[in-house]
């Protein structure tokens, strides 16, 4: 198992364009492996005295914070996928995100304990 965690600033008026978005790309990652995807609207993001999720990637007023991650079966699958996925066409065709694209914070990680649907992930660190 590996997973790629996304923090995202949606403007709160762009929910609906948000879920397409989401949608669409989904279904694109899933063609290429991807196992789940999930992505959760803000319901409460607390300000933090030194740091928060807001802060984290430069949320202006009238934005919602979006927590998205994806199941991947292993880091390679991932970065052949990503690999791939940056030379199908269909990439480029889908249009600006919802967003800016640029203030998102994207990380990878590899998990070191689960607890749940799958509590033996492959390459435990």
């Amino acid at each position: 198992m590996y997973v790629a965690a996304l923090v995202i600033p949606v403007p709160e008026d762009r929910l609906d364009a948000y879920r397409a978005w989401a949608e669409n790309s989904a279904a694109f990652f899933k063609e290429y492996g991807c196992i789940e995807v999930v992505n959760s609207w803000g319901d409460n993001i607390p300000e933090g005295k030194q740091t928060d999720f807001r802060r984290a990637v430069a949320a202006k007023d009238g934005e919602k914070i979006v927590l998205s991650w994806q199941i991947w079966p292993d880091k390679e699958s991932f970065y052949l996928a990503e690999e791939k996925m940056h030379e199908d066409p269909r990439m480029d065709a889908a249009g600006e995100p919802p967003f800016d694209a640029r203030r998102l914070i994207l990380g990878c990680f590899q998990p070191i304990q689960v607890t749940g649907r799958d509590a033996n992930p492959q390459n435990p660190v």
